[in-house]
């Protein structure tokens, strides 16, 4: 019986929605329903330019990458032992099937948490057979695509759904372009009421009731059934490529989930411009690939929160501030996140993708009792929540990757009315490409940097300022006025 050996641990893929007959046939139809397609297309840059480029999959770089397999042989599913590094699909529209099925319909979001419960603990029953060491130790991980993710929550956080052992042996969840705050057509939840093919699971007062939530109006949260560090969420910011949905869903979203609603509160995430499913979709994708096994088999977490101190104004806008004039600016937060020698963006955020991140001034700067202006620590941006893997360093041991980081206004707004004299557009505040060198020193981390956009990213460079156990702080400034810092955290996992 094959022995347990943290990080490789069995996969359980959940596919996403199917909406009519014809799709869940088409579906289930397929062993791997899904994870197995890969893509032969690339998106080059936003003038929307393919070029081939071969992705053989998810499921197929498993098995090349890490020597995962699959768990079906002769024609049928295996009901023996499996290795520990399988690949289990959650086959959970089987029963709706038109030639196969059992007659008993579509499953419903509890059905389906019910048949992944049933899964994990049939999974962990082939690996670890009676082995008690291997069954103690025996954990798995969780991967899903759109409304699977939210079987899985409704596993986790249901406490009326399926087994308490169940529940505690996942040790990881990823997910795909899952719409964790419900879906929105126009900026409208869709309706509870929309019950033909099972539309309303994306209702948000219909997820509350399987998630077993309270409260309604926001959905995207665990709740406290699941540790936030152990849960990724993956948002695509392509809705270009989705087909006709992209046009009632509209703008700042994959095609199908708005970027807002595809991520859970306190929980890591990467953003990609890719849209919901397809070619170009959020699975096919190398970006997804590397985040899903950075996440589950990486061994450092890196965090990223940008602190400002100081948010310079143009002088003709600052004059008008001077004579007390009524100013109103927000801010776009751009940043894309690469490792060392890879073409691949682990994250990218930027204006021209509609997924930058986005703040007002006021909820990042408060009056003090003196009338000055101060930041609110706790409201600054979070950039980004980086997953890295020591074993991919090829001399030495510093793991190297780079942040494209830039700090942009919105139109600056004077009196209610757009100030369009002297505006330049999509000015800067503030934009350096930072390369990051993290070496393992004892039990953490030591952490230098360099400013490349006007040095070379192979310099030593400086020592970041240590702030506490693993946390460091990097000084930001630029010729305009503006001044904060960079603040990474950095820890083993």
């Amino acid at each position: 019986m094959a022995k347990i050996k943290a990080p490789f641990y069995p996969i359980i893929y959940i596919r996403g929605y199917a909406m009519r007959q014809s799709d869940i046939d088409d579906t289930t139809s397929t062993p791997y329903m899904g994870f197995n397609l890969g893509t032969t297309k690339i998106r080059q840059n936003h003038k929307g330019e393919v070029r081939q480029q071969f992705f053989e999959s998810p499921l197929i770089r498993l098995m090349k990458d890490f020597g995962y397999t699959d768990n079906y042989a002769g024609g049928e599913v295996i009901d023996g032992d499996i290795p520990a590094k399988s690949v289990i699909i959650h086959r959970y529209y089987d029963q709706a099937d038109g030639d196969f099925g059992t007659g008993a319909g579509r499953p419903s979001i509890e059905q389906a948490a019910e048949g992944l419960s049933d899964l994990i603990l049939k999974t962990r029953d082939q690996v670890c057979g009676d082995d008690a060491q291997a069954r103690q130790d025996f954990r798995v991980y969780l991967v899903a695509h759109s409304m699977g993710g939210l079987i899985a929550r409704c596993l986790l956080q249901n406490d009326a759904i399926g087994d308490a052992a169940a529940k505690a042996m996942v040790d990881k969840v990823f997910t795909y372009g899952t719409p964790h705050n419900g879906i929105e057509i126009g900026n409208i939840n869709v309706s509870r009421f929309l019950s033909g093919w099972d539309m309303n699971n994306f209702n948000r007062r219909q997820m509350a009731a399987y998630l077993g939530l309270d409260a309604h109006d926001r959905v995207d949260t665990l709740n406290g059934k699941f540790p936030e560090d152990r849960f990724f969420s993956l948002v695509g910011t392509n809705p270009a490529d989705y087909g006709a949905m992209r046009r009632v869903v509209g703008s700042l979203s994959d095609g199908l989930v708005l970027i807002r609603n595809a991520s859970v509160q306190g929980a890591p995430r990467a953003y990609t411009h890719h849209s919901h499913s397809g070619a170009f979709g959020l699975v096919n994708s190398e970006e997804g690939y590397q985040n899903l096994t950075r996440f589950l088999f990486g061994d450092v977490a890196v965090k990223a929160v940008l602190h400002l101190e100081d948010l310079p104004l143009p002088p003709s806008v600052q004059k008008a501030l001077n004579q007390g004039r009524r100013v109103r600016v927000s801010y776009y937060f751009e940043n894309t996140v690469m490792v060392r020698g890879e073409m691949f963006k682990l994250s990218e955020r930027k204006v021209d993708n509609q997924s930058a991140g986005f703040k007002v001034f006021d909820e990042l700067f408060a009056k003090n009792a003196a009338g000055r202006w101060v930041p609110k620590p706790e409201r600054m941006p979070v950039l980004f929540t980086a997953f890295l893997d020591s074993s991919n360093i090829e001399t030495g041991r510093t793991l190297v990757f780079t942040v494209d980081l830039a700090v942009k206004t919105t139109e600056y707004e004077i009196d209610g009315r757009i100030f369009r004299r002297n505006r330049i557009p999509g000015e800067n505040l503030y934009r350096e490409q930072i390369t990051l060198k993290a070496t393992r020193s004892g039990a953490g981390f030591n952490l230098r940097y360099a400013l490349t956009d006007e040095g070379w990213g192979e310099n030593r460079g400086s020592q970041a300022e240590p702030v506490s156990d693993g946390v460091f702080r990097i000084p930001l400034k630029s010729g305009k006025g503006f001044k904060g810092a960079l603040e990474l955290t950095v820890s083993r996992r």
